[in-house]
């Protein structure tokens, strides 16, 4: 380990690139090893300390070091100096500055540079909370107010008092601000590019006009070195009395030396300070300053005369905790401070005296507490810890042993010599480093991605990922599917819903609707004006321009776009005496803007024509000597209406139209949503079908973090998925062995190796799911629906994953262990390779893959999972709420009173570690604040519940219906505030009819849809997850803590209907009940019968939608009709009326009939046979369960 210091006094630790801080040596006795340092020090002193010694050697050190002399000039502030650097006119203005410096400090705030001008220019350069923040305003404060101001933070932990480097480089607007080798670049509003400052600069604060020595906010109290302004020498002018240079207070041109000493306390759970008490005193005081990250620690213990009283201060989630124990079980506690894990310096002070002990914290008033009897100290004072030796006379460390960083530990009034502590003349410690304060900001550069907000501990980090819109260790993973059709596949219907077609790339996700039939699923995104737009008296001079601001960016736009197989967008164009073209010369008189801003002057086809409407390309034109109908110049009113569909250039951003100032010239235009369908990467694939063949790409762009997905389908036993080299370097994704997945890298730690082993082959022809994941976190593996494999990074060691070679897809560079078979839907970092086009010009590989699972036509529907067989395919229903033999057929129960169906989770998802081969022993669900539930129903009973989630910390979602038959959906994720009450339609749904419900939770926001009427999205007061599920149940439910009392009304009461095709996320509850009887998983309460009951009103309700739908229209018809045929229609509307009934009462006496009969058939089972709610609905409907389907269907 290397050390260094400017003082001799206070030191620091060199650490290299990835923050690796040791060096290794030779094992020989000659042996001779290099380092050359990744960055430069500028030092006065270095100190070596030898980690380990060979192993197979004695000890020894030989060490030699190079550098370069160094000269500087150098200035010290004092906390109330400052040096003014005057101008040779009253003001300047300048369009490019540049400041450098260096600097150290013990103070965590202070003002090192400012400027501002009478218009209200200014830039200030200023420590905040160890934090350098640059503030630059570049326009006039009258005018524009705050609108050309800005404002960078950047840096950390920088009152440590070592030197620090600073670069601010300005041009216009540019500005490039570089603190010790990290470095932001922003760019100021406003409309001003110069910089006016009046008079003068001031570096060291910020002087009051007229009174030196005050200052307007606190000044920097410590060096500063190698000052340049503009390449003007600032101190060294001082140095020699320049009349440019005036000097406020005290500056000297030498570095005071440091008076504080550091101490480091290294470990968390055996890190103490003991330290020897005057056994005459009767009173005791103690003050010392802090400094960590970490929430709880011990900080102090001491003894109260009798052996079991004791006090103790704790650090507790960041606050300071004074406990008096007087015995076992008996204390008191007083708790002052906030926010004390902040990593800044705090003082604290604590005094006993007779029957008072005072706690004070920073500038707070100190906190009191009383004691019953006189405080007595005893012999010692414990800091940081307990010794383990200590521990059989009840000293243990109640929390955990304090972390981090100590200076200025002053006990009754004298100061502690750390240096006499270190030689053994006083007290005892373990695991303590002197001179030297260890804490790192390990948030600095935040590895948080996509916004996440990054917080530490003293080891490690953690990211905050609520509201990003992603999740993982560091926020990389989306948590939105990339399109429509992959929520097609989840089994959504058509709504609302968020997709984020880069996955964990830059983009975030945006808001489409999704229209999902039987044959296509559409992407619609909508723009600002969709509505017909009139234009008249426009010219070329004076056009009429209209700009389309769409629901997404641009460029969230182009991904989406580019993902698709098709889009396309309605221009609607009618024209009355106004030309889209010159008849002369062929100028364009109107035209559109693509996305790049291209002018385009075609007006329909997938081809971008010159000049041409849709009626040239199908040859229709009213006027053949013409490409467009409007360029026949009539006035009668002509439509060039076309549909736009060549990729590139969609959507349409902006249209001009220029001729509609003639005498009865008009036009009318609307410019349609852009209509997408299909998704080209997700069924992207390429066959291997020889081991020596692989498509070669790019290097792996995977320094920090690198997500890769695949499906992948084999009869081989084994072979590469993946592969990328680095000089040491790799990464690489295989089947290993006929049920082996393996994820291999190194990033110069040694290899890291993740498996996943299956119960069952994964070389059986049939597709399988595969997704890794490695970031300065953590790796994980996952393959289908196994448990989650994943190892946690070191916390100190390489991070940086370096490569160089190309990357190899199903096969190495030694052309050995390729990989035969299929793989589809590679994606990496959120971009889908395209496997097809490299396919098709690499030998020994071929496009796409053979097979009636691989293509994008649906076979199988509603989550249904497509498996080959030799002479055609199945479909796996196991995750669906359908059965059949395509997933379409509805399941349906009916639920009588105080029927209930509970769903108690056994964990899909189970996250384990890599060395661990036994499965958790609680299972549940982990949901990653993601829930999509959808299902049926139909009742006529209020208050109802349909469907409630519960998990083992306190938390439900439910879904009711109120006492009016409107549905209410709450959601409980934080048991100290209210729930969440949506209430999407205030219509009684309990009508008899049946519903279709969906609902889909994306952290905060969520999407709802009832039938196709309703589409709304509602925001959540948390993105909390539902954690660690217990259980999910439909119909009646038994009191439960902490539920609502409206929820738990609507439990009581239960459901008596028909429930159908129930969906929570991968989950069909409403089938396990069926199909998994006696399973120790479902537990079925009261009577439930398998039913087509939801079938049957989905089609009563299809037939009376069309009989109303053609009533309706004929009505229309007869408004117009003559009386006479008024009178021949009602009278064959009474036919058909008496013909109905007859039918009807015929149909409802034969299914009696048939009803008495099967009850007569069925085992008796209860003696009370009177009449209930659910014997008048279940008469209605056909109760005959319904036959299985002819695939044996398993639930797990």
């Amino acid at each position: 380990m290397l050390l260094y210091s400017d003082t001799g006094r206070a030191w620091k630790q060199f650490r290299q690139e990835d923050n690796i801080g040791t060096f290794p040596g030779n094992t020989n006795s000659d042996g001779v090893v290099h380092h050359k340092l990744s960055h430069s020090i500028r030092t006065r002193f270095l100190r070596f300390l030898p980690m380990d010694w060979s192993p197979g050697g004695w000890m020894g050190l030989r060490v030699e070091v190079y550098g370069c002399a160094y000269k500087s000039d150098v200035a010290d502030f004092n906390g109330r100096s400052s040096l003014l650097y005057r101008f040779n006119q009253k003001s300047t203005s300048t369009v490019k500055d540049v400041i450098s410096l260096r600097f150290k400090s013990q103070r965590a705030d202070g003002v090192l540079v400012h400027g501002e001008g009478q218009r209200g220019d200014y830039i200030t350069l200023e420590l905040h909370k160890g934090r350098l923040a640059l503030h630059i305003n570049l326009d006039d404060a009258k005018t524009h107010p705050s609108s050309g101001h800005v404002s960078v933070f950047l840096g950390g932990l920088l009152d440590d008092q070592h030197w620090h480097s600073v670069l601010i480089e300005r041009f216009n607007k540019q500005i490039n601000f570089t603190v010790d080798r990290l470095t932001k670049h922003v760019r100021t509003g406003g409309l001003d590019d110069s910089l006016e400052v009046d008079y003068e600069l001031s570096f060291g604060g910020i002087p009051l006009p007229g009174k030196p020595g005050t200052f307007l906010r606190k000044n920097f109290h410590g060096c500063m070195e190698n000052l340049y302004y503009n390449g003007v020498n600032i101190i060294d002018l001082a140095k020699r009395r320049k009349p440019q240079i005036y000097s406020v207070g005290n500056v000297s041109f030498s570095c005071s030396e440091p008076v504080l000493i550091s101490s480091t306390f290294l470990s968390s759970s055996s890190s103490f300070l003991a330290l020897p008490l005057d056994s005459a005193a009767e009173t005791l005081s103690v003050s010392l300053q802090f400094r960590t990250w970490n929430r709880e620690g011990m900080l102090l213990s001491v003894g109260l005369g009798k052996d079991s009283e004791k006090l103790l201060l704790l650090l507790v989630h960041g606050q300071l905790r004074l406990s008096h124990h007087r015995s076992a079980l008996q204390s008191s506690d007083i708790v002052i401070g906030q926010a004390l894990s902040d990593g800044q310096w705090h003082t604290l002070s604590i005094s006993i005296a007779g029957y008072q002990v005072s706690l004070a914290v920073d500038d707070e008033p100190p906190s009191t507490m009383q004691m019953k009897e006189v405080a007595l100290p005893g012999k010692s004072l414990l800091i940081g810890g307990c010794p383990s030796v200590l521990s059989n006379q009840g000293c243990r460390n109640p929390t955990m042993a304090y972390q981090g960083c100590m200076r200025s530990v002053v006990i009754n009034n004298k100061p502690i010599n750390f240096y006499l502590v270190q030689q053994g003349l006083l007290g005892n410690y373990s695991k303590l480093q002197f001179d030297i304060c260890g804490i790192r900001d390990r948030c600095l550069p935040n590895y948080c991605e996509h916004d996440g907000v990054c917080s530490q501990s003293w080891s490690t980090f953690f990211c905050d990922c609520s509201g990003t819109g992603y999740t993982g260790a560091t926020c990389h993973n989306s948590i939105f599917e990339p399109s429509c059709e992959a929520h097609r596949l989840t089994g959504s219907a058509s709504g609302f819903f968020s997709i984020d077609p880069d996955g964990s790339g830059p983009l975030k996700s945006t808001v489409v609707y999704c229209n999902i039939t039987d044959d296509k699923v559409w992407t619609v995104v909508n723009h600002n004006s969709t509505a017909m737009v009139r234009v008249q008296g426009s010219s070329l001079q004076q056009p009429h321009v209209m700009t389309f601001n769409y629901s997404t960016s641009l460029e969230q736009l182009r991904t989406l776009v580019g993902r698709s197989e098709h889009c396309q967008q309605e221009v609607v164009y009618l024209c009355r005496k106004s030309r889209l073209f010159n008849t002369w010369d062929g100028t364009p008189l109107s035209w559109w803007l693509d996305r790049a801003g291209e002018r385009r002057t075609y007006w329909g086809g997938f081809l971008p024509g010159v000049q041409q409407c849709a009626c040239s390309l199908d040859e229709n034109c009213i006027d053949m000597n013409h490409f467009c109908n409007c360029d026949a110049d009539r006035s009668s009113w002509e439509n060039d209406t076309g549909i736009l569909s060549y990729k590139e250039h969609l959507p349409v951003t902006e249209i001009l139209v220029g001729d509609t100032n003639r005498s009865g010239s008009e036009a009318i235009y609307r410019i349609g949503s852009l209509h997408c369908f299909g998704d080209r990467f997700l069924w992207n694939a390429a066959s291997f079908y020889q081991e020596s063949s692989y498509l070669h790409f790019p290097t792996l762009q995977a320094e920090l973090s690198v997500d890769i997905s695949l499906y992948f389908k084999t009869t081989a036993p084994s072979g590469v998925f993946l592969e990328n080299l680095g000089t040491k370097d790799f990464i690489r994704l295989e089947l290993s062995g006929p049920s082996v997945v393996t994820f291999t890298f190194d990033v110069g730690n040694g290899p890291v190796v993740l498996t996943v082993k299956s119960h069952v082959p994964l070389n059986d022809k049939q597709w399988h799911y595969v997704r890794s994941e490695r970031n300065v976190r953590e790796a994980s593996l996952q393959v289908d629906q196994l448990p989650l494999r994943f190892l946690e990074a070191p916390s100190e060691g390489h991070t940086h994953l370096q490569l160089n070679s190309q990357l190899f897809i199903g096969g190495t560079a030694s052309r050995q262990r390729g990989f035969l078979g299929c793989i589809r839907s590679l994606n990496i970092n959120g971009m889908t390779l395209d496997l097809e086009e490299r396919a098709k010009m690499t030998p020994g590989v071929s496009s796409g893959c053979p097979g009636h699972c691989s293509s994008q036509n649906s076979l199988c529907h509603n989550r249904g999972k497509c498996i080959e067989k030799s002479s055609g395919y199945v479909c796996d229903c196991t995750h669906s709420a359908y059965g059949g033999p395509n997933c379409k057929k509805e399941v349906s129960v009916s639920f009588e009173s105080g029927s209930s169906v509970t769903y108690t989770f056994q964990e899909p998802f189970s996250v384990m570690r890599n060395h661990s081969r036994q499965s958790s022993a609680i299972f549940a669900q982990s949901s990653n604040s993601r829930e999509s539930i959808a299902f049926s129903f139909l009742t006529t009973q209020t208050p109802a519940m349909l469907l409630t989630v519960n998990t083992y910390h306190q938390q439900y979602m439910a879904i009711i219906l109120a006492h009016n038959g409107s549905l209410q959906i709450w959601y409980r994720l934080n048991r100290e505030k209210d729930p969440d009450i949506f209430m999407p339609t205030s219509l009684n749904l309990a009508n008899g009819e049946l519903h279709r419900v969906q609902i889909h939770r994306e952290g905060r926001d969520m999407y709802v849809q009832i039938d196709k009427d309703t589409n709304l999205k509602y925001s959540l007061s948390t993105d909390k997850e539902l954690i660690t599920i217990r259980s999910l149940t439909l119909g009646k439910v038994t009191g439960r803590a902490g539920v609502d009392e409206e929820v738990l009304q609507a439990g009581s009461r239960g459901f008596i209907g028909c429930l159908s095709s129930v969906q929570f996320n991968h989950l069909a509850p409403l089938k396990a009940a069926i199909l998994n009887r006696g399973s120790s998983l479902v537990n079925v309460l009261g009577n439930l019968v398998e039913s087509n009951c939801g079938e049957l009103a989905d089609k009563s309700s299809s037939r009376s939608l069309s009989d109303s739908t053609d009533t309706g229209s004929r009505g229309k018809k007869l408004l117009n009709a003559q009386n006479d045929s008024a009178v021949i229609g009602g009278l064959i509307a009474a036919v058909v009326l008496i013909t109905l009934c007859a039918v009807a009462v015929m149909t409802r006496f034969l299914y009696r009939h048939r009803h008495d009969r099967t009850r007569q058939m069925a085992p008796v089972k209860e003696k009370d046979h009177q009449p209930r709610p659910e014997l008048r609905y279940r008469a209605e409907l056909d109760l005959h369960s319904a036959m299985r389907d002819s695939r044996k269907e398993y639930f797990i």
